[in-house]
Formats: structure tokens, sequence, C-alpha cells
């Protein structure tokens, strides 16, 4: 006999419906407990933590509830003399918080509250001779970064201060004989970097590279009998991976090869009907990061509750075309 299948159980009395409000309310009380332990204790996750939040909130349409002002102050101290945000204030600058600042940002129609100029150019130098990414001055490698890097130019219409010939290469030398992407070289295949990849290269174009049956294959076996999806072989599902696989199904043009009944099924029993928010999985606590994917990834699936998606940039599908960002999809 083999191995079984690592896996969780939905009860038969598991949530059937979204508590959208409760969402919505949850998000919308978390900022305010700043003297909760979970909260001092994510700091050095808070610029990425109120742009899971917010877009929440936009997704919810209920973006107003936010207090603007307090958003866009916090964002600015956050940005250093090279140009990059920081997580927090106080903290060094890097590629991941930058992202999460500069997409808060445009939530709020804020993006010449800060100086921009000064974020593409730090963006560019962080790129290396291989195409690669630094993620900040520390220089660690990781597609994650790619994707950061080349989303940032985009959504600040200055993708053409970087080599994206090169940087393409780059990711393209972390796909693996899978047809899935890793965060280096011959690193294993992972949803999460998947994800990044594939969306570096719908932002740049290059969507043709990638082997969309294959990848769809591969995406398509993270859903195990639950109906959750998980980010490689042999690991439990997860909430979050019901963005990072569904987004990347979305790019290629493969998302209705998912259960997607089975799915929804799955991302319902992961909220709290008392507090609102999602957890990763039925049972366990709930927090921006997996309420965010929670809602994303419904919406993905036809939630009609739920406002539209961009399956590359995870915001508001209306205010992507808005701004007028091109991105490819097969």
């Amino acid at each position: 006999m083999g191995t079984p299948v690592k896996d969780v159980v939905i009860s038969s009395n598991a949530i059937k419906t979204l508590l959208l409000q409760k969402h919505a309310d949850y998000i919308a009380e978390y900022g305010d407990k700043k003297d909760d332990y979970e909260y001092v204790m994510t700091e050095f996750l808070r610029m990425n933590g109120m742009y899971w939040g917010l877009t929440s909130m936009a997704l919810a349409g209920q973006l107003d509830r936010m207090d603007k002002s307090e958003v866009i102050d916090f964002v600015q101290k956050c940005q250093h003399e090279c140009g990059g945000f920081s997580c927090s204030i106080g903290h060094d600058p890097h590629l991941l918080s930058t992202l999460s600042a500069i997409q808060i940002l445009h939530l709020f129609d804020a993006v010449d509250s800060v100086d921009t100029e000064a974020v593409v150019q730090w963006v560019k130098s962080l790129q290396q001779s291989d195409g690669s990414f630094y993620g900040d001055k520390w220089g660690e490698v990781d597609t994650r970064f790619s994707f950061c890097a080349v989303a940032c130019l985009t959504l600040l219409n200055r993708l053409d201060v970087v080599d994206v010939d090169k940087a393409t290469e780059f990711v393209l030398s972390c796909m693996n004989f899978d047809g899935a992407f890793g965060c280096r070289p011959g690193s294993e295949s992972h949803s999460g970097q998947v994800y990044c990849c594939v969306g570096f290269l719908s932002v740049t174009g290059r969507l043709h590279h990638v082997k969309a049956d294959q990848l769809g294959w591969w995406l398509c076996e993270r859903q195990l009998p639950s109906g959750g999806l998980n980010g490689r072989p042999e690991k439990l599902p997860d909430v979050c991976y019901s963005w990072w696989v569904l987004a990347s199904l979305k790019i290629i043009g493969r998302l209705h090869w998912i259960d997607k009944e089975k799915l929804v099924e799955f991302i319902l029993a992961c909220q709290d009907e008392e507090t609102g928010g999602f957890a990763d999985r039925p049972g366990d606590v709930v927090d921006p990061f997996h309420t965010l994917f929670g809602l994303a990834g419904l919406s993905l699936l036809g939630e009609t509750s739920i406002k539209n998606v961009n399956p590359v940039l995870c915001m508001p599908e209306e205010l992507i075309r808005r701004l007028s960002v091109p991105l490819q999809y097969l």
C-alpha cells in the first residue's frame, strides 16, 4: 500500500456560505488593535499586511472604511532616500515591501505622494548581470524579486529602465522538467514561485515561453481530495494556494481544469464565523494574509459578491483597467 495523501477532512457542518461582511469587519478592526501581541509581533510584515488588508477591503467594496491619510502617511515614512520602501518605519527597504507600498498607493490614487523616480532607480540598481534581482542590498536572489521588480516598474509605467531580456533569461533558467518553477535555477518547483514566474512573464509579454499544458497539469495536481490546493507534492492544502495556483491557471488559460465546486467548499470551510477572516485550513487561527487570498481565490472562481480580482497583480480588475496596465494572458 502507498503512503496516504496528506490532507484535511471537511466537516459536514463546515461553513458553506461566504461571510463577506464579517471579513470586512475583521480587517477594519485588525489595524485598531495596535497593542495586541499579534500586531506587535508582525511589525516585520507591516507594509505587506496593510496591502493584504486594504486589498481585501477593496475587493469587498469597503475600502472607504479605512483611514486614507493615516495609510499614506505611514507609507511615506517608510520610503528611504534610496527610493525603496521598508516593511515598517526604521527597517531596511526591500522589494517585497516596495511592491506592497506601490500597490497600496494605487488603491488610494496617491502614487504622486512619494518620490516615484527614486523608486524606479532603486529597483533598477537591484538587477544583476545574469538578469536576476536582489531583494535588497544584502544580495538574496529569488524569482519572487524578479516579479516584484517588474510589477513595481509596470505599475509606475517604467519597465523600460531594466534589461527585460536578461531578466527573462534568468526566470526561464528557473523552469524545471515538470514545467513549473523554483526560486533559483535547480530549486524545487513550488506554486508560489510558479505564480511569480508566470506573473513576471505576463508583465513582460513573454508568456509564449510557458509550457502551458504541462504547467497546467502540474498545477491541477496540487488539488487534494478535500478540494484544497497545496504548494508542492505531499504537503497539506492551504487557502493561500487558492490564489497562487488559481491565478497561475487563470493567466495561462487553464482555470477550468480545477474542480471548482470542491475548492469553493474548502475555502468557505476555512472561515471563522465568530471573528470573521480566513485561516490556512479549517479550524485554524485567521489572519489578514489568508483572508485576502481566500477572497481573491473566490473572486477568480466567480463569486459575484466580491469584486473581480486581477490574476497578475492581485488588485481590483477595475483599477488595473483604469491604469491601462499592459498584461498578457494565454
